[in-house]
């Protein structure tokens, strides 16, 4: 059986997705996993096309884990991500989402510029939805020398002056949190 794992996230300039692709990259090292990138509607613009297609709230209801990333905007997740989740009512009433495990993900362009607060603002509605969120340990050691990204509470990307070329600790933190994301799916699929 494939273990289905969706890699939601809403990227403005792409640093956020090129997180969101190492984190799949992680997924797929896991046997029997496959990654499904989504992203959200952009309805602030239309400067931007998406590179992925536009998840389904039965894609969501589908799925056996997720991986959510959003940048950071004044310390919270991004408009059209949190517009997604307002929409999620019905999975909620329904328990769609309950013991699925997930994890979150952010890009800034400053190290102090609120990741950790959007991380857990991230968290909030899959707590709601009853979601198994977990983030990195500090068995990698990568979470003890990092100059740039990366934090127990999800992988997350230092944009400075627009770099959006993850670092190699930033690349690796976020493969690790996929391969976590999975291997957790897969342990609770066969359960």
């Amino acid at each position: 059986m494939i273990c289905k794992l969706i890699v939601l996230y809403y990227s403005r300039h792409g640093s956020t997705r090129a997180l969101a692709r190492q984190i799949a990259r992680g997924i797929e090292s896991i046997p029997h996993c496959e990654a499904i990138l989504r992203t959200v509607d952009d309805f602030q613009s239309n400067d931007n096309a998406p590179t992925d297609p536009i998840i389904t709230l039965e894609e969501l209801k589908q799925c056996d884990g997720l991986a959510m990333g959003s940048p950071v905007w004044f310390g919270n997740m991004a408009a059209p991500l949190k517009h997604f989740w307002d929409q999620t009512s019905g999975l909620w009433l329904s328990g769609d989402l309950i013991d699925k495990p997930a994890c979150v993900f952010t890009s800034s362009s400053s190290l102090h510029g609120g990741q950790e607060t959007t991380l857990q603002s991230m968290k909030l509605p899959l707590f709601h939805h009853g979601m198994l969120v977990m983030g990195i340990p500090y068995s990698h050691p990568e979470l003890h020398t990092t100059q740039s990204g990366g934090t127990p509470y999800g992988a997350t990307h230092v944009a400075h002056t627009g770099n959006v070329t993850l670092s190699s600790e930033e690349s690796e933190l976020a493969r690790q949190l996929g391969k976590r994301l999975a291997t957790t799916a897969r342990k609770l699929i066969k359960e």
